[in-house]
């Protein structure tokens, strides 16, 4: 099935981008901000990983058990990846771009926290955040 990704920032080599799954990341996505529908468990994870991602925002997806939902979200953290969630009664889950519009940050990784996000952000302003932060 075709998929479209959404370039919403160009800050020189590093491009915001919506896309409704993460599984749609590419090598070509080296550096970027991956704003996404996906759940934020350890397969998405994997995707970020692999393509190297700098921050990835994921759909907490009602967390679920044993925190299934948001188990991703350390684990990108070991590679340096900042990561949140979305609450899912903010942001429809594989809607990248309700997740820009109306996402509301309910989980960070350490990472994430560091760069300044915190818990009860809206997407967007955290976004501005990272494409400053990025730079340094």
């Amino acid at each position: 099935m075709p998929h479209t990704m959404d370039i919403i920032f160009t800050d020189g080599n590093r491009k915001t981008i919506l896309m409704d799954s993460i599984s749609y990341v590419t090598a070509d996505n080296r550096d970027d901000i991956i704003i996404t529908g996906s759940h934020g468990g350890t397969s998405s994870a994997g995707y970020a990983i692999d393509a190297h991602v700098s921050a990835a925002f994921f759909n907490d997806a009602g967390v679920g058990k044993n925190g299934a939902g948001i188990k991703g979200l350390e684990m990108l953290c070991d590679h340096n990846i900042i990561a949140v969630a979305v609450s899912h009664e903010s942001a429809e889950i594989a809607n990248a771009k309700d997740t820009y519009k109306n996402g509301i940050i309910s989980q960070v990784n350490v990472c994430a926290a560091h760069a300044g996000i915190v818990i009860n952000s809206r997407v967007a302003d955290c976004v501005t955040i990272l494409r400053t932060y990025l730079k340094k």
